[in-house]
């Protein structure tokens, strides 16, 4: 089976009348939309100016500056991932505020103090090419076997953006290609097929990317070959343009290459092929599940239920069967992980001979060891205390010697991240490589799990670390934060800048010296437990996400923990639009609010940056049945004159080509308008995110929890 091009010739049919497009509701904000025009910029410098001018005084500054020195630490855990003989890490600190790619030896890395060969230094070369390079990663060609790897294509954002330009470097050289392969700024994505030859996928002109702004065909580039020459060739494959994306990678497992090419056709549903001689072989299975290769197996992950030959396999259960057997047309897939009601399965990873699964149970980590060989048969892996988060996967399935090995990071609100490394099967309990130092007082907290109950019932997990003698009369300085989006899980997780600059601040409040209670609310539409968590809050369900999110606003207010005015809520993007509701659905519940790189504007979000990449998640505004619901949770449009709403501090970037720092330009002017009391704030770099190094994160970091808490304190 062959995909169709985009350009394909449609028989002709009977023509259909136009179909209907919602109404655009007035928008008296427009030019904001432009977002490096004049105007627009001169509205930002002056917010800017204006909200530095009502946070920054000492107490502030020394807030961002023992925020920095947290994320400046040479103590800090450097992660590596290996490569052959080799340990890489990317690094920032003060002295590298754009950083340094480099790597070490085991030895090195083991001893404590690594001695590191430095591939690339991001500042010295930002400055020497007069550029603010941001890194944004490097992929490396797999060598032949007995070499080393010499070879990689080198990503560098020009602003922190999802944009990046593309350049081979020679690692062995310690130096970039010269006359090698070179792609200019764009939303590329490309794969090694050998060392003189790429799969890539990039903007070529009108027709090569998808209205999601990413890339909807992908081209072989031979060395010496021009971006022109490129254009000028046929897709070797292509998508739809209202496709998410399209692209072909190449698997050069020894013994397993091969070539894959994806056809994303939104957030959750996609196709995968095998070229098999000149043809693309589907691998037939719902658009819907999660589909993987490793070596001679194929692992599907259904995010629906599935029926096939007879049987029913639930949505987030594991299943596995031969490749070869698969495309022949046995449908005998095997489960080998079958979730119970509380658990959900987060991610896998294969060593040489084993399988590692990472699992939530309740939103506390649980690792398993699944052996192909002996049956599938299940071992847990005893590595995971309540309440924390622990992630295992493999150091290098393809060494000869340490092929089984694996990495185990574990983490907890009060509990500072440990990197372990240890042996499948019988190696004994992994062994502890780097510990990261304590930030703050840890002993003086505790962790808890408490579940509010929403409106249909649904029981709703959060987590609450707060002081051992926390009184609770409704008087505490409380974060909630969440997500509740896209299956994404929010778990257990050291920040030794959150301990600092919310957990350790004290404030008289209500008669009492206070610190501050930090809490993270594990609302539907995330992934906590599994694809029915997510899809309980799709598109015209959105609501309980909301709804969940404010159960747990409620329930703090019941249990004695926060008023509503001691209350403020944090999210960013997706949990941007989440709080952006809080303020406009639930105003009554918070003291305050920080709403980051968001989406705001539900009528315009397909049309502004990736926008059109998440209408599988919230639904089509074009089409007026659909919009009928998305505009009960558009916050920009959902605003009201004469509400009591809390102080909201509004936060994006510039250089955000994801989600676009528009929409929450508009939301501020018009709240604005409203004389609803906002402070905004836009960073000129950084991209999604919202910093571009450490110095930005810490500023960021700092005026949103220095806002946020003389609000909920009294202070603003």
């Amino acid at each position: 089976m062959t995909p169709p091009s985009p350009d394909a010739p449609v028989p002709a049919g009977p023509a259909e009348p136009p179909a209907a497009v919602a109404e655009q509701p007035f928008d008296e904000n427009l030019w904001l939309e432009d977002i490096h025009g004049g105007d627009a910029m001169d509205w930002v410098r002056g917010h800017n100016a204006r909200t530095d001018a009502a946070l920054v005084n000492p107490a502030y500054t020394a807030l961002e500056a023992s925020v920095l020195e947290v994320l400046d630490s040479k103590d800090r855990i450097a992660m590596v991932s290996k490569r052959g003989d080799w340990y890489y890490n990317f690094w920032r600190d003060g002295a590298n505020p754009r950083g340094l790619w480099r790597r070490t030896d085991w030895e090195s890395y083991v001893s404590g103090s690594p001695d590191w060969e430095l591939l690339i230094d991001v500042d010295a070369l930002s400055e020497a090419e007069a550029s603010q390079w941001l890194w944004a990663g490097a992929s490396l060609l797999r060598p032949a076997a007995g070499e080393d790897y010499r070879l990689a294509m080198v990503a560098l954002s020009p602003d922190g953006g999802d944009a990046v330009t593309y350049r081979e470097f020679d690692l062995q050289a310690r130096s970039f290609v010269p006359g090698g392969f070179e792609l200019p700024t764009a939303k590329t994505r490309l794969s090694w097929v050998d060392a003189d030859t790429l799969y890539v996928g990039t903007d070529t002109g009108p027709g090569s990317m998808t209205a999601s702004s990413y890339p909807a065909a992908a081209r072989v580039l031979r060395r010496g070959e021009s971006l022109e020459q490129l254009a000028a060739k046929e897709p070797v494959f292509a998508v739809p343009q209202d496709h998410l994306s399209g692209g072909v990678s190449h698997d050069s497992t020894p013994g397993y290459e091969r070539d894959v090419a994806h056809d994303v056709i939104d957030f959750f549903n996609a196709r995968s092929y095998l070229r098999v001689g000149d043809e693309w072989v589907h691998i037939d299975v719902p658009d819907d599940m999660n589909v993987s290769l490793h070596r001679e197996w194929l692992l599907l992950r259904p995010r629906t239920d599935w029926a096939v030959d007879a049987a029913v396999h639930a949505a987030g259960t594991l299943l596995a069967i031969g490749l070869e057997a698969f495309l022949a047309g046995d449908r005998g897939v095997r489960t080998v992980f079958s979730p119970t009601p509380s658990q959900s399965l987060q991610s896998w990873s294969w060593t040489k001979d084993f399988l590692l699964l990472n699992l939530l149970e309740d939103v506390s980590s649980k690792i398993l060891v699944l052996d192909p060989a002996g049956g599938w048969t299940a071992a847990e892996l005893d590595a995971c205390p309540p309440l924390h988060s622990v992630d295992a996967y493999a150091v290098d399935d393809e060494d000869a010697e340490s092929g089984n090995d694996y990495w185990l990071v574990a983490t907890g609100f009060l509990t500072p991240s440990t990197v372990y490394r240890g042996t499948l099967p019988g190696g004994g309990p992994a062994a502890a490589v780097r510990e990261a130092p304590s930030f703050f007082n840890e002993a003086e907290y505790t962790v808890e799990q408490h579940f509010a109950v929403s409106l249909d019932g649904t029981r709703i997990p959060y987590f609450q670390v707060g002081p051992k003698d926390l009184v609770l009369d409704g008087g505490n300085p409380t974060l909630l934060g969440g997500y509740g989006g896209f299956e994404v899980s929010r778990t257990p997780a050291y920040s030794g800048a959150v301990g600092r600059s919310w957990l350790e601040r004290r404030a008289v409040v209500d008669g009492l010296e206070r610190g501050g209670v930090y809490v993270v609310a594990n609302i539907r539409g995330g992934g906590e437990y599994g694809p029915d968590w997510h899809t309980a809050a799709l598109q015209g369900n959105r609501h309980r996400a909301y709804e969940d999110f404010a159960a747990v606003a409620r329930d703090l207010a019941a249990r004695g923990v926060a008023r509503p005015g001691h209350l403020g809520c944090t999210g960013g993007s997706n949990g941007g639009l989440l709080v952006g509701n809080m303020l406009t659905r639930y105003p009554e519940l918070f003291g305050a609010v920080s709403c980051g790189v968001p989406l705001l504007d539900m009528r315009r979000y397909t049309k502004l940056s990736a926008g059109a990449s998440w209408i599988a998640e919230y639904g089509d505004p074009d089409v007026p049945a659909q919009w009928e619901f998305i505009k009960t949770f558009s916050p920009y449009h959902q605003l009201r004159a004469g509400v009591s709403y809390p102080p909201t501090f509004i936060w994006t970037a510039t250089s955000d080509d994801r989600v676009g720092p528009v929409q929450a330009r508009k939301m501020a002017a018009r709240m604005e308008s409203l004389g609803i009391p906002v402070w905004f704030h836009e960073a000129l770099e950084g991209g999604h995110a919202g910093a571009g190094n450490n110095a930005q994160a810490a500023r960021l970091h700092a005026a949103s929890h220095e806002f946020l808490w003389r609000a909920l304190t009294g202070a603003l």
